[in-house]
């Protein structure tokens, strides 16, 4: 059975770029990885309804925070059968958010912390009755909000239909989502996790010595 390590972080804080450096140093050590990443945009209707509502459309749906959540949780739900079996046949599995996201990003919609209602409930929805695969570990990728939004920003610029949504633009939201996470990380909610400084050089033997392979 494989690792499953999931890569948290706020919009721009270079989850992608963290997941491309640890495939590749675990490539070379003739791991075989899998990816995925969530929302799964193109793949799944739930996460296509989430993008919509993100700029605007079906009425109210972007604004209920629950409704959201459970739109993020059943793309979650309908990938937990491939997610099993990339378990099952890779070394590694590599995610780019999981269901932490959806805790912080709705706290931090809701002004709660890591220990509100909101995280709790959703603990209840993704974890127990969803029953999805739980991580070995989490690596909060930890910028300051700046630099995220700074680094969004020229995504935005520089590559094509990357266009910012409500909550990418949302510089407050940003956050108070960055301070859930790490209220997440210092509880070790659900499973293990590591803050990594997604402003620094990453040393990618090291991370998967210590932490990834460990």
């Amino acid at each position: 059975m494989g690792r499953l390590i999931v890569i948290e972080g706020l919009d721009g804080a270079g989850k992608r770029t963290l997941a491309d450096g640890l495939a590749a140093e675990l490539a070379t050590r003739g791991c075989s990885v899998a990816r995925a990443a969530f929302p799964r945009y193109a793949e799944d209707i739930h996460a296509e309804l989430v993008a919509e509502a993100l700029r605007g459309r079906h009425g109210d749906l972007g604004a209920s925070v629950h409704g959201m959540a459970v739109l993020y949780a059943l793309d979650r739900r309908g990938a937990a059968d491939t997610l099993r079996a990339d378990l099952a046949g890779h070394d590694v599995v590599l995610l780019d958010r999981y269901v932490a996201s959806n805790a912080a990003y709705g706290a931090a919609r809701l002004h709660q912390d890591a220990r509100g209602d909101f995280v709790t409930w959703i603990h209840d929805l993704e974890v127990t009755r969803f029953a999805l695969p739980r991580p070995d570990l989490q690596i909060l990728l930890r910028v300051p909000t700046e630099v995220a939004a700074s680094r969004a920003a020229h995504r935005e610029r520089t590559e094509v239909d990357r266009q910012r949504d409500n909550f990418e633009s949302d510089v407050p939201l940003q956050q108070r989502c960055a301070e859930v996470y790490a209220q997440l990380a210092d509880l070790g909610w659900w499973s293990p996790w590591i803050v990594v400084d997604g402003v620094g050089q990453v040393d990618f033997a090291a991370l998967v010595d210590d932490h990834v392979l460990r």
